[in-house]
């Protein structure tokens, strides 16, 4: 029996989490240049959220998402490096196939300016994807091309980071377990900050070499410069952005990065000027990485034994379940929904 229909989400007018719905219509068919990929896993992250909530602003009949992992299905003219059959992931910014990021090559942002993952088929450009780790499952594959990618170029290509460097890395959700098996492999010095002792707990088991419990310790920038004896961080990742920023600059060693890769609060973060310029701090922002960044990424990963940790697994029937258990904040790790 031929399958002629595809079960796909699409955004409305006014996305909110109470209007996520799925629905059906016809599989696509790849162009040149173009592969068609049967996805069978997606990923959340934090500005997935934001698009199906509202926050930041789509086009109507936007398919969200911007992670996902499924295989080769079809061809389209011109298509030499993939074959049907193989297992490949997508990529957050399709066009950024190399080099520095610019306007043009971070103009198609999957899930947000072009359709993302959501959907059983995909048509996707043939050079924006990259394969899958060696033996990875399809749900764990998902979780890498956004999270994963992020800590590895926070921390490789923007971080400069060598052996024995200190990182600082706040949480325990998907980008921060990574920032931490990737880190101990990069042989890193890692401190933990959570608000769960029990979410610590379970880092230092993952190799966390220190860790901060923020609300028995507010003042966790000035304890992470005491457990590097005065010295401060090589390196802090920044997602807070009001309610951490403060402390993740007093947290920097003189002359450190403090890589802001996201923010979890609405208004505009204090910023202390002063310390920042007489500590020589390199303040940059950075969204995810590049489609070789990500290929580079899959021989590391391999190399190295990593497998991410997936804390819940959904049907996309229940993608809006699956938020829910996001905001709740009681998650370990990546959340996984699968077609």
């Amino acid at each position: 029996m031929t399958i002629t229909s595809m079960r796909t989400i699409r955004l409305g007018k006014q996305p909110t989490l109470e209007t996520i719905a799925i629905s059906h219509e016809p599989i696509p068919t790849p162009g040149a240049g173009e592969v068609l990929v049967r996805i069978h896993a997606t990923s959340l992250n934090f500005h997935d959220y934001l698009v199906v909530a509202g926050h930041i602003p789509v086009a109507e009949g936007l398919v969200p998402m911007s992670d996902g992992a499924g295989e080769v299905v079809a061809l389209g003219a011109g298509v030499t490096e993939w074959t049907p059959g193989d297992r490949v992931m997508g990529a957050f910014f399709p066009l950024w196939l190399t080099g520095r990021p610019d306007f043009a090559n971070n103009a198609a942002v999957s899930g947000e300016t072009a359709n993302g993952f959501a959907s059983e088929y995909v048509v996707a450009t043939a050079a924006s994807l990259s394969r899958m780790p060696t033996g990875w499952s399809f749900e764990e594959a998902a979780t890498l091309p956004c999270a994963g990618l992020t800590a590895w170029r926070a921390l490789t290509v923007e971080g400069r980071l060598q052996t024995g460097d200190t990182a600082l890395l706040p949480g325990s959700g998907g980008l921060c377990v990574y920032a931490l098996q990737l880190g101990k492999a990069l042989g890193l010095t890692i401190i933990m900050t959570s608000s769960s002792d029990e979410k610590l707990a379970r880092l230092a088991t993952m190799g966390a070499d220190y860790s901060i419990n923020y609300r028995k310790t507010p003042d966790w920038g000035q304890r992470a410069l005491e457990l590097t004896h005065g010295a401060g961080v090589d390196l802090v990742l920044e997602i807070g952005g009001q309610s951490s920023f403060a402390q993740s600059v007093i947290a920097c060693r003189m002359g450190g990065r403090l890589s802001v890769v996201g923010s979890t609060a609405n208004a505009a973060p204090e910023l202390p000027l002063r310390n920042i310029i007489m500590h020589h701090i390199q303040v940059g922002g950075m969204a995810v990485g590049s489609v070789e960044q990500l290929r580079a990424l899959v021989l590391f990963v391999e190399q190295h034994g990593i497998r991410p940790v997936i804390d819940r697994s959904f049907p996309i029937e229940q993608l809006r379940d699956a938020f829910a258990h996001q905001l709740s904040g009681k998650h370990f790790g990546k959340i996984v929904a699968t077609f």
